[in-house]
């Protein structure tokens, strides 16, 4: 069961690389939960929720949201790749060249929960601040909203988030 799962996960990966929001969500849970910390910049500069629910939500996110930010040159190196059970951890670091045209690289490590052959949440971990310096500049601070909203989230209190608002 654990190989399954990891093969699901890699697959899945597969899927974001094309931005094929239908590909996507078919790995998707119709219920699945995608959760960010409060705040990161990701979810900051594209004004869209931190946590997202649905597999629609999701898929949207990697097929349209991403590439608005993560322009270009998009690359994943991945260091470990773990099954146990219903979760597969995938660490990694990824690069790009953003819509600034400014670069990116982050490291990261994802918690993906797999139910029945679906991703049913996915948990994402990074470092926030270096997020933060590499989307918004050295000089960008977290402002006291930001870190309201990661606190009430470390608390496991529910924090509103703005709705997804895409260009029209």
């Amino acid at each position: 069961m654990a190989q399954d799962n990891r093969d699901i996960v890699l697959n899945a990966w597969r899927a974001f690389a094309d931005h094929d929001a239908e590909r996507i969500a078919a790995f998707f849970a119709e219920d699945a939960e995608w959760l960010a910390p409060a705040g990161n910049a990701t979810a900051v500069a594209l004004d869209i929720p931190s946590h997202m629910i649905g597999r629609k939500a999701i898929a949207d996110f990697i097929a349209d949201d991403f590439p608005r930010l993560f322009a270009r040159d998009v690359a994943i190196t991945f260091h470990g790749i773990y099954a146990e059970g219903d979760r597969v951890i995938v660490e990694e670091t990824m690069s790009a060249t953003l819509a600034s045209g400014n670069s990116y690289v982050n490291d990261y490590c994802f918690v993906f929960e797999v139910q029945g052959g679906l991703i049913h949440r996915v948990r994402e971990y990074m470092d926030t601040a270096r997020g933060h310096r590499m989307v918004f500049g050295d000089d960008h601070v977290l402002g006291p909203a930001v870190v309201h909203a990661a606190h009430e989230h470390h608390l496991g209190r529910a924090v509103t988030t703005p709705s997804c608002r895409r260009p029209t």
